[in-house]
């Protein structure tokens, strides 16, 4: 099982911020992703819906030797884990639960901003594994929907991007929040426009952003040494499947891998 490879799948291309982490963090491990760009976007679907693209997907994973899954979706996250868990004896793992952990140990007054999806934000699961951890802390949440098909545009640091942010980030400035959960994989990429919107639009220079992509890198590294399942020291190797326009996902995931780490991206059929 240790030679086995880590599946990862996502709505599109925002996965790839998970995917990336894990390839800096553990070169030495094979990776599958699977964007599953035809269905895009997730997080305006029903909850039965939401499980039933997630686990097409992991069923096509799990056709390859993987030995963990790793759920890179923070939508998917929220309303498919425990029916994943219920189609494989392997690891699933979600990115909802080690974003809360991260958020709960970065806020310094308690206040913590929760942005998403519409499904991810209507789920309550963020809400829900924050107050497990601190009970008292202070949640102000709020979808970014616009977000998702910015980022699969590519327009990172686009006028249109900015002008989002600016009416999106308004709530959470307003709360005083110090921290800002970005509870959707699609969202890091804007990390460097949202700092400078709260900078320069809200004055705000210490509201932390919380990306769950390491926090998950982290839990997958650790699970993989406690289990045994951890592949000798080697170059690992990387494959990419999508189902839908493969040359745009090529396009768009080099904003999170260089050309060289980006390998051929395969179309599949769901």
């Amino acid at each position: 099982m240790h030679r086995g490879a880590i599946g990862i799948f996502d709505s599109g291309i925002g996965g790839l911020t998970v995917a990336s982490e894990v390839v800096r963090r553990m070169p030495h491990e094979d990776l599958i992703y699977l964007g599953d760009t035809a269905r895009l976007p997730y997080g305006t679907r029903s909850a039965t819906t939401v499980i039933r693209y997630a686990c097409r997907a992991a069923e096509l994973l799990l056709r390859y030797p993987v030995k963990a899954v790793v759920v890179a979706c923070n939508t998917a996250s929220a309303h498919a884990v425990p029916a994943l868990k219920e189609l494989t004896e392997l690891p699933v793992l979600g990115v909802v639960e080690p974003g809360a952990r991260a958020a709960v140990a970065a806020t310094e007054t308690g206040r913590i901003g929760i942005a998403g999806t519409e499904a991810t934000i209507r789920s309550g699961a963020y809400q829900t594994a924050i107050s497990a951890l601190s009970p008292d802390v202070e949640m102000t949440s709020a979808p970014f929907p616009l977000l998702v098909s910015l980022a699969e545009e590519g327009w990172v640091d686009h006028p249109v991007a900015q002008l989002t942010l600016e009416t999106y980030l308004e709530p959470f400035v307003l709360a005083d929040v110090d921290t800002l959960v970005l509870g959707c994989t699609h969202y890091p990429v804007f990390k460097p426009l949202i700092t400078r919107v709260l900078d320069e639009r809200f004055g705000r220079t210490n509201i932390r952003l919380v990306d769950s992509a390491e926090e998950v890198a982290s839990d997958v590294a650790t699970l993989l040494e406690e289990t045994s399942l951890a592949a000798p020291e080697r170059t690992g190797r990387t494959s990419f499947f999508c189902t839908d326009a493969p040359e745009r996902f090529s396009r768009v995931g080099a904003t999170f891998f260089s050309p060289g780490e980006l390998a051929p991206v395969t179309a599949v059929d769901l």
